[in-house]
């Protein structure tokens, strides 16, 4: 650790990975309710489980994005944070937020929203902390005057979700207009920025790992940011399909959604070759499996399976159904959880007495999410599909349907239990190597691998 204020990046992660796991079980809380009976109907209904597992989701991957940029910040610009004290209590505010928006949904204290559930209190902390971030992050750019293409995607990435979350403070009393204006925040976030966010952190760990060259991962970070706006803004529309605005959406949601999967493939692609050049030679071998998985795995699940329902001949089956978490649950894990946890897995070395190599633990962690995952996918797809015929094309009832279908579920508990277990060695694994959080200007974890070596390999 080459300065002492991104030990900050620790306790950012450390919340991260605890709600990673709170995350987990309301989340196989929700899966196992399809299987009946439900012992927690009228304590804990189906619909606060999964509002509780999707806004975890929400603000563990942001908090961990916040750790990332404290890690990445000074070591990109070369100074320390701005300000230390400003970090700690934006993160304390951050998890009294967290915590007491969670408490609040058990007494169903929420907005009923989609994703934006979280009252209005919780909605002022949310722009609050993001603005004495965005504020701490860029006094310390300004403080070091150095100013690289990473930071500038990730800082653009930053800036516009907090820029996008301001919709979501607005109330529509009718439904069209509330659910258009949803998806300003969180298609534009998902599929939008946050792909700009995942592209800095993905080149800036590529440009550590692989010795890749800067200029060549600024340009394909250029490539995808301008793939983002034009096929990201646009694509918006695909979720305007069926809520009541007019039809011209549908060919322009269908035309720019496919498109979209273009700046995945270049993520992908710039990955491997990256790592291909410098033929694995990082000794973080832990973190390498975790930033190619994360662009593959993004490739798969936001390209790929997103492409498979995104036209409106399929979405007006599909739309609704057990597909779209098959396409959401692996897109979110893809992009969003892998990159946050390559990231905890190359900084943690320099912050705990992890070794740089990773452990047995660690890798064992990977291959179970990486296969409890896909094996969650397959099992919301075969579910998803038999829901659409058995549903949209024969008619049947939905509760009917539900019944034909819940062989499915058990596959999903199962796996679901196989990616929770990976995710618990994950956990263990951070919290068990004690910290070290000393400044080391030498330290190996923050040394760019030598390009002529990596060449020569």
């Amino acid at each position: 650790m080459r300065y002492k204020s991104q030990s900050v990046a620790y306790w950012y992660f450390a919340v991260a990975v605890a709600l990673f796991g709170l995350q987990l079980v309301f989340g196989l809380l929700s899966a196992t309710k399809y299987l009946g009976p439900d012992p927690l109907l009228y304590i804990l209904p189906f619909d606060v489980t999964k509002m509780i597992h999707t806004n975890i989701l929400i603000v563990w991957v942001l908090c961990g994005f916040m750790g990332a940029t404290y890690w990445m910040v000074p070591d990109e610009s070369r100074t320390e944070l701005y300000s230390v004290r400003l970090a700690y209590i934006q993160l304390v505010l951050w998890t009294v937020m967290g915590v007491a928006t969670v408490v609040g949904y058990l007494f169903r204290w929420g907005t009923g929203n989609k994703l934006l559930e979280q009252p209005l209190p919780s909605k002022i902390v949310i722009v609050i902390v993001m603005l004495m971030f965005l504020y701490n992050v860029g006094m310390t750019i300004r403080k070091s005057g150095r100013f690289t293409t990473p930071e500038g995607v990730l800082l653009g990435g930053l800036g516009l979700a907090a820029v996008l979350y301001l919709p979501a403070l607005l109330e529509f009393h009718n439904y069209t207009v509330a659910i258009f204006y949803r998806w300003w925040t969180i298609h534009l976030w998902v599929e939008g920025v946050w792909e700009m966010i995942q592209g800095g952190f993905l080149a800036y760990l590529l440009i550590r790992l692989s010795g890749a060259d800067r200029e060549v991962m600024e340009k394909w970070l250029y490539v995808i940011v301008g793939l983002v706006f034009i096929a990201g803004i646009l694509g918006t529309a695909h979720h305007y399909y069926w809520v009541g605005v007019p039809q011209y959406w549908l060919p322009i949601g269908g035309f720019f959604s496919a498109l979209e999967p273009v700046a995945l493939v270049g993520m992908a692609m710039y990955a491997y070759f990256a790592m291909r050049r410098s033929g694995m030679a990082h000794p973080n071998k832990l973190a390498l499996h975790w930033t190619v998985g994360s662009a593959v795995f993004t490739l798969f699940g936001a390209g790929l399976l997103g492409l498979a329902h995104t036209f409106p001949s399929v979405n007006k089956w599909t739309h609704g159904t057990l597909i779209t978490a098959m396409h959401g649950h692996a897109a979110f894990y893809g992009a969003y959880a892998m990159i946050v946890m390559a990231m905890i897995s190359y900084a943690q070395p320099a912050l705990t007495r992890r070794p740089e190599e990773g452990t047995a633990m660690g890798y064992l962690s990977f291959w179970m999410q990486l296969a409890g995952m896909f094996g969650m996918t397959l099992s919301f797809a075969t579910a998803g599909i038999g829901q659409v015929y058995l549903e949209r094309i024969m008619g049947m009832g939905y509760l009917d349907a539900q019944l034909k279908i819940q062989v499915h579920f058990v596959m999903l508990v199962i796996t679901a239990s196989i990616f929770a277990i990976g995710v618990a060695l994950f956990i263990i694994d951070f919290f068990r190597h004690p910290l070290r959080l000393e400044v080391n200007a030498s330290d190996p974890v923050d040394r760019p691998l030598d390009t002529h070596r990596a060449a020569a390999i």
